[in-house]
């Protein structure tokens, strides 16, 4: 059987820890490949690569590290449907669903290309006399990566073309359900011109994510994954003096209003809670329908359910593929089985795809959901859209305040002061306006608020390259000897 390797110095090694973590195939249910998860020892031999190509990366020209991100951009480019097909064939994801997350990833390269202009810094002459001062960005040196499964191409995108391309080199620990992307990716950096050395991957699981937590040598941390996993590596890494950004889930809302287009928000809550099975952390799982809306939009979506197309990713007329594990399908079904006073009204355990073979769930709508059932409260991850009812705008904003997260939300709506209203009311990182999965283009910043982030910083854009770097301010002065004194008071700006 296929083992997915580690990547290091510039090549796929194999892992010698002997122990196997198996990779599945979601459409069928047969295990298709393993990794080896890599030991601790394996973890420090990617970090010291990765120490050891730091000094003549960032020593290379800004003008430089752009040059491999534009090749490693044309390449990706060129590649879009082999990684599109391997994401696919690991994750169960169709094709089409892959290719968008690599365009969405190709858009984060194409920002990184700008590092000449995003990494100038300010300069003040004369600031007082005789003195300048100016401001620059240098970057922290290794920094690690630890990505989820739901997006194995898009998310490792995210941290590393930002971190390479401000001179830190980047050590990536992928999710060990579809790995197999990781080592497609770096070898196109190589081809790209990125040093041996600089983009490392470690195969593994959480021997491997505590040792780069603990690793005295890794500046800086990213992860992507659920809250509690998020809150617990923020927490280490930062209690070990490193800078961490951790992206935790969500449970997001779209909010209805009476006088919405009930068409074109069943299409937007169908699209946004069943795309990609709903394993995206920007999915759509609540739907707030405001008033006298919400028959009509629970009959809509319904109806729409019937029409969509489950099945393996083979299959060109597919449009939802399964869910990642057994046990991940087994845990979202389990929701329908215990709805509480809930009405499921479509029931994706009844569709006939469901009974196997693979991993597969049909749609579900859920309606007359209550905040204190688990259907409202859990992240559920899967192709389950719950319907709570509201009975005005202000208790709509009120469900979304409340609610322990806070990633994204939306609001449909043909009245422009009820939207403008609610992006100041909503208290959430990101908002949609009749765009049902508010992911901000990448020259933005991606990241929610409350138990969504752990950090300060969100992800790729503007804050990630701030996040990849530290701030240096100097001041300097070149003075005539003649003038030298020694002047023992506080320094001076007039």
């Amino acid at each position: 059987m296929r083992e997915i390797k580690h990547w290091l110095d510039g090549q796929a090694v194999p892992g010698t820890s002997g122990r196997q973590l198996p990779v599945w195939d979601p459409a069928t249910g047969e295990q298709q490949a393993y990794v080896v998860a890599a030991t601790a020892a394996e973890t420090d031999a990617a970090v010291a690569s990765a120490l050891a190509a730091y000094p003549a990366w960032r020593a290379a020209s800004l003008s430089r590290r752009a040059e491999v991100m534009f090749r490693f951009r044309e390449l990706v480019d060129a590649n879009r449907k082999e990684i599109a097909s391997l994401v696919s064939a690991e994750h169960g994801k169709t094709v089409a669903d892959a290719a968008g997350e690599l365009a969405r990833g190709l858009e984060n390269i194409e920002f990184a290309t700008g590092a000449p202009h995003l990494l100038k810094g300010g300069y003040s002459e004369q600031a007082s006399t005789g003195v300048d001062v100016y401001s620059i960005r240098q970057p922290l040196g290794v920094v690690a990566g630890i990505t989820p499964f739901n997006f194995p191409a898009m998310v490792p995108m995210w941290m590393f073309c930002n971190a390479l391309v401000c001179g830190n080199t980047f050590v990536l620990k992928p999710s060990e359900k579809d790995p197999s992307v990781s080592l497609l990716l770096a070898d196109l950096l190589r081809q790209a011109g990125l040093p041996d050395g600089a983009f490392n991957v470690v195969q593994g699981d959480r021997e491997a994510v505590e040792r780069l937590i603990e690793h005295p040598d890794v500046q800086a941390l990213s992860f992507v994954g659920s809250t509690p996993i998020a809150r617990a590596v923020y927490e280490a890494g930062t209690r070990a003096g490193k800078r961490v950004q951790a992206l935790g889930g969500a449970k997001n809302h779209m909010v209805v209003l009476p006088d919405a287009d009930v068409d074109a928000a069943a299409d937007a809550a169908v699209s946004a809670g069943y795309g990609s099975a709903g394993e995206r952390c920007m999915a759509v799982s609540v739907v707030v329908a405001v008033g006298a809306v919400a028959d009509p939009l629970v009959a809509a979506i319904s109806e729409r359910i019937g029409r969509i197309a489950v099945g393996p990713a083979t299959d060109p007329a597919a449009e939802m593929g399964p869910l990642i594990t057994r046990e991940h399908r087994d845990r979202v079904a389990g929701y329908l089985a215990e709805p509480g006073a809930a009405e499921v009204v479509v029931d994706g355990r009844a569709a006939p795809i469901s009974q196997g073979p693979g991993f597969f769930l049909g749609a579900s709508l859920v309606d007359k959901v209550t905040p204190d059932s688990a259907l409202y409260r859990d992240e559920i991850f899967g192709p389950v859209l719950s319907v709570v009812r509201a009975g005005s705008y202000d208790e709509a904003v009120q469900l979304v305040n409340d609610n322990e997260y806070g990633n994204g939300t939306a609001i449909f709506t043909r009245d422009g002061g009820a939207a403008r209203q609610f992006q100041y009311d909503v208290v959430c990182g990101m908002v949609g306006v009749n765009v049902p999965v508010p992911v901000p283009v990448a020259y933005y910043s991606f990241g929610g608020w409350k138990s969504s982030l752990f950090g300060d910083l969100h992800m790729y854009g503007p804050e990630g390259i701030q996040f990849y770097t530290r701030s240096k301010v100097v001041t300097s002065r070149w003075p005539d000897p003649a003038t030298s004194e020694v002047d023992l008071g506080f320094p001076k700006v007039r």
